[in-house]
C-alpha cells in the first residue's frame, strides 16, 4: 500500500511539474479567451490550428486582423495557417506602450524569418505596422507570454533587405584634393617647395546609413525586455 502512495505522489509531482513547466499552453488558453471576448472568433479558429505544430514563439505579440478581414481565406491547411500567424506576429510579447518606444522607420522582426515590420509611430497609440494600423491595443493581457492587438487589415510584411557591407563614406568640408601623381620618370621637374603655412585641420567626417536604423531598433527590443 506505502509503495503505491509513493508511485502516485511520484505521478502528480511530475504532473505539475510539466504544467509549471510549460505556461505557453495555459498562456495560449487565457489569450483566445481574450480574443472571442473582442469577437476575433476566426483568428482563435488560427491559433488552435496551429497549436498544436508547436511553431509559435514562446513569446509572441499576435497582430490579429478582424472577421471580415479573413473571410477570403480559402487555404485553411495547417502549413498555411502557421504561416500566416508567422507573419502576423513578433518573436516577443510586447503591450502597447512597449511599442510607442519604437520611433518610425525602426524594422521589427516578424515570427517568420525574412520579414519585418516596418514602424510609423505617429504617437498617441497611432502606429502603423507596414500597411495595417493597430486600432484595438492591449487585448491579450492575462497571460505572461501572449500579448495580441487587433489590426485593421491583413499584414503584408516586407522582405528583409540583404545588404552588402562598405566601408563609410568620408567627406571632407574644406575642400582638400587628393596629391597628384608622381611625375613621369625622365622628366627634370623640380621637386616642390615645402609651403610653410599652418594645415588646416580636416573636417571630414564618416557617414553612416540605413544600419543606424536596425541598431536602434535592436537596441530598443533590449530595453524593452529589461523592462518587462
Amino acid at each position: 500500500m506505502s509503495l503505491l502512495i509513493v508511485v502516485l505522489t511520484a505521478v502528480l509531482v511530475s504532473s505539475s511539474a510539466a504544467t509549471a513547466a510549460n505556461p505557453t499552453s495555459q498562456d495560449i488558453v487565457a489569450a483566445t479567451q481574450e480574443m472571442q471576448k473582442a469577437n476575433y472568433f476566426t483568428f482563435v479558429m488560427l491559433v488552435k490550428m496551429a497549436a498544436p505544430s508547436n511553431t509559435i514563439p514562446n513569446d509572441v505579440t499576435f497582430l490579429m486582423p478582424n472577421d471580415r478581414a479573413l473571410s477570403n481565406i480559402t487555404d485553411v491547411s495547417e502549413t498555411t495557417v502557421v504561416d500566416f500567424l508567422l507573419r502576423h506576429s513578433i518573436p516577443t510579447a510586447l503591450l502597447i506602450d512597449h511599442l510607442e518606444h519604437f520611433p518610425t522607420g525602426s524594422m521589427i522582426p516578424a515570427s517568420k524569418a525574412g520579414f519585418m515590420f516596418n514602424v510609423t509611430n505617429e504617437g498617441r497609440r497611432r502606429i502603423y505596422l507596414n500597411n495595417v494600423r493597430i486600432i484595438s491595443p492591449n487585448i491579450c493581457t492575462g497571460g505572461y507570454s501572449i500579448r495580441c492587438h487587433g489590426i485593421d487589415g491583413v499584414v503584408q510584411p516586407q522582405p528583409q533587405r540583404v545588404t552588402v557591407t562598405q566601408p563609410p563614406a568620408v567627406t571632407c568640408s574644406n575642400g582638400t584634393t587628393p596629391p597628384a601623381d608622381p611625375p613621369v620618370g625622365g622628366s627634370d621637374v623640380a621637386p616642390p617647395v615645402p609651403s610653410n603655412r599652418v594645415p588646416v585641420k580636416s573636417g571630414c567626417r564618416r557617414e553612416m546609413g540605413g544600419a543606424g536604423v536596425i541598431v536602434t531598433t535592436l537596441f530598443t527590443l533590449a530595453l524593452v525586455k529589461l523592462w518587462m
